[in-house]
């Protein structure tokens, strides 16, 4: 029954204001995102809730358990996902919307040029695209990156601020999940030469404008997004503090030391930045002389107990593993940060969710 709806464009009036059209298969965010619309959004896998909204009139077919993400009361009023609602008839839909997409969203064709080791499981990935992509992407975003044959796309943060790229190259970091389809493939063998597919930009994780201290948390290949954030901070020399600290099990797993340090030199001189490696599963009888435990605990530890950071004060910036996110989210806002300060995109992939990041 579900396949003969799914068969049929149907229409969505966003906000009694803005009409689009919903093709056969397309779910509604992705009809959004084609007309131009700033739907907000972040995961589009039905795991963040970003781009809820709320269903005022007509059907829709769920592609997931909404009630994994949005309470029972939201449900009540009608909230749904947008990323995972195929139409079963024209819709009218009330959702907030942004100021307006910064950059088209494009698909680009391109050339893997490199893949340089940069851990043990984590790869710098750099594809040189046929035709450059869009201005206007921001600092945090991320792209959809794919192969011939590749059962679906993976999602990869922008590794640098665009400013920072090669002409016509982007660039990612890439962590290697086990059984990743992906992953497995990039890692068994040289793939320089692979033509590619990126498309994009996508996602609601960039600089947002204050005059705040930035609290910037990451691990594993989060740092893409959060490092490419402070370089773009860095380039302007916004007036702000910072802090950015990353969480990691063991020297093995530090990366980009080089990178962050040129941020600290580099960063308005008339403001403090800072940076810390925290490691949570070091060897106690090694040479490591730096921050030890998981980075939220060495937060509170350092920061927020003696009194040298007001958290209230702060915006916070997260990427990482969901867990990661999560503790730092309770952490922030029994602190006292509220929770429209703080943003985070996590990063799922093939283990904690189909298709993977």
């Amino acid at each position: 029954m579900f396949g003969l709806f799914a068969k049929k464009d149907r229409r969505a009036t966003i906000n009694s204001e803005h009409e689009l059209t919903v093709k056969a298969g397309d779910n509604l965010l992705a009809a959004g995102l084609a007309a131009g619309l700033d739907w907000p959004h972040d995961c589009r896998s039905g795991s963040c809730g970003t781009c809820r909204c709320t269903l005022k009139k007509g059907k829709i077919r769920a592609l997931t358990d909404f009630s994994m993400v949005l309470t029972p009361d939201q449900r009540e009023q009608g909230m749904i996902l947008a990323c995972q609602s195929l139409l079963r008839s024209d819709v009218d839909v009330d959702v907030e919307l942004g100021e307006g997409l910064k950059a088209e969203i494009v698909t680009r064709k391109g050339v893997l040029t490199a893949v340089r080791l940069l851990t043990h499981d984590i790869v710098e990935m750099t594809i040189s695209c046929d035709e450059p992509m869009p201005d206007g992407i921001l600092a945090g975003q991320y792209a959809e990156v794919s192969y011939p044959g590749l059962s679906t796309p993976r999602n990869y943060s922008f590794a640098r601020t665009p400013e920072n790229e090669n002409f016509g190259e982007v660039t990612f970091y890439v962590r290697k999940v086990p059984g990743g389809e992906f992953t497995e493939w990039l890692f068994g063998g040289n793939r320089e030469g692979t033509r590619m597919t990126v498309g994009g930009p996508y996602g609601n994780f960039h600089l947002r404008e204050d005059d705040s201290p930035m609290l910037c948390i990451a691990g594993g290949s989060g740092m893409s997004a959060v490092k490419a954030v402070l370089e773009y901070a860095c380039n302007r020399k916004i007036p702000r503090d910072a802090i950015f600290l990353f969480g990691a099990r063991t020297q093995a797993d530090i990366y980009c030391r080089e990178e962050m340090e040129a941020v600290r030199l580099n960063w308005n001189v008339e403001r403090k930045f800072e940076f810390e490696f925290v490691l949570s599963n070091e060897p106690e009888d090694s040479d490591w002389d730096g921050p030890r435990g998981f980075v939220t605990d060495y937060l509170h530890r350092r920061y927020i107990e003696p009194g040298l950071l007001d958290v209230t004060a702060c915006q916070a910036y997260m990427c990482g593993p969901p867990p990661m996110i999560d503790a730092g989210i309770k952490a922030l806002t029994e602190a006292g940060l509220d929770e429209d300060r703080i943003f985070y995109d996590k990063f799922l992939d093939a283990s904690t969710m189909p298709g993977g990041r």
